[in-house]
């Protein structure tokens, strides 16, 4: 097979294939890219990320079937059979690697170093997987939505709900490096509010109950959750609970507030897909980091919970829904 330049184009059965640079797929003339994606979440809360993912892909060219295939392997939120899933792919010999979420990246990186990895994950460079956010310089490249720089923002918006508040729970898994930051974050934003945090680890849906059980005795006044595929994958249950003890909660996602919804963050993921089959190195591509954020406000669910939204946070809000 000879070597093929970058942005090589082949005609075939009347369509254009685009055919990847050598430097990381050396493919058959006309064979489709192979995409390998990685989910560490319940496929529930899954499925409208992979669906952008696939809307972004076709809006750059690409047809399943015809010049791409799409791998998938799911974990469904049991993170421990993540490692033997990633090895999975690596051996289908993949030619791009997308994993969705933090956990799900560092096993991708720790299964390959040659095969090009496109992560959706919190930070990045904490979690060990590129060296710098501007020069990666391995094989990995992606988007970063570590959220850091709200904390003291979702705190404020906690308490202007609940003004009388004095201890709010944190869900987490500490096993995600970026969380551990992030509570830091928290407990330094809270003790200038005279606030007082309580973390619970939540490694599966038993964590779930246990905690709720436990913020019921203590008398929580909100909840901020941390994002890990784990709460991710048990967000039905947690929303449940929430309603049902009548607590206040912040969560990182719209998602959460409008199950179903669709960000574009996935989309993104594409692109860089495109850019690697395309001949670009991960090594040069920065990650590109999350600057927008939205507020969404769920006034049915305030009703359930019986609060009252400031007017000066609807006022603020990019989307009600009532």
């Amino acid at each position: 097979m000879h070597r093929l330049t970058r942005r090589h184009v082949l005609a075939a059965a009347g369509a254009l294939i685009v055919v990847p640079g050598a430097g990381w797929a050396e493919q058959t003339q006309g064979s489709p890219a192979r995409i390998g994606y990685l989910m560490g979440r319940a496929s529930d809360f899954e499925r409208p990320w992979l669906a952008a993912f696939r809307q972004g892909l076709r809006d750059l060219g690409y047809v399943e079937g015809r010049n791409v295939v799409i791998e998938e392997r799911r974990s469904e939120g049991r993170t421990e059979t993540l490692p033997g899933l990633a090895a999975e792919l690596v051996r289908l010999k993949v030619d791009v690697l997308v994993a969705t979420e933090s956990l799900s990246a560092v096993q991708a990186k720790k299964a390959t170093t040659t095969i090009p990895i496109v992560s959706l994950s919190q930070d990045p460079v904490a979690l060990g997987l590129v060296a710098s956010i501007a020069r990666p310089g391995g094989n990995v490249t992606g988007l970063s939505d570590y959220h850091a720089a709200t904390a003291q923002k979702r705190l404020d918006l906690l308490r202007a709900i609940v003004p009388s508040a004095s201890r709010f729970a944190v869900f987490l898994d500490s096993a995600i490096s970026p969380n551990q930051r992030q509570l830091q974050d928290l407990h330094a934003a809270a003790s200038t509010m005279r606030l007082k945090l309580v973390p619970f680890e939540i490694k599966g849906a038993d964590d779930v109950a246990r905690a709720f059980a436990v913020m019921t005795k203590q008398g929580v006044d909100g909840l901020i959750l941390l994002p890990s595929a784990v709460i991710s994958s048990n967000q039905k249950r947690i929303a449940e609970l929430a309603i049902e003890t009548r607590t206040p909660s912040i969560y990182t996602s719209a998602l959460w507030a409008e199950i179903g919804g669709l960000i574009a963050y996935f989309r993104r993921a594409a692109v860089y897909v495109d850019k690697i089959l395309k001949g670009a190195k991960p090594a040069d591509l920065p990650i590109e980091q999350a600057t927008t954020f939205q507020r969404v406000v769920n006034l049915r669910t305030a009703k359930l919970l019986g609060v009252t939204i400031p007017p000066t946070i609807l006022g603020r809000a990019d989307r009600v829904l009532e």
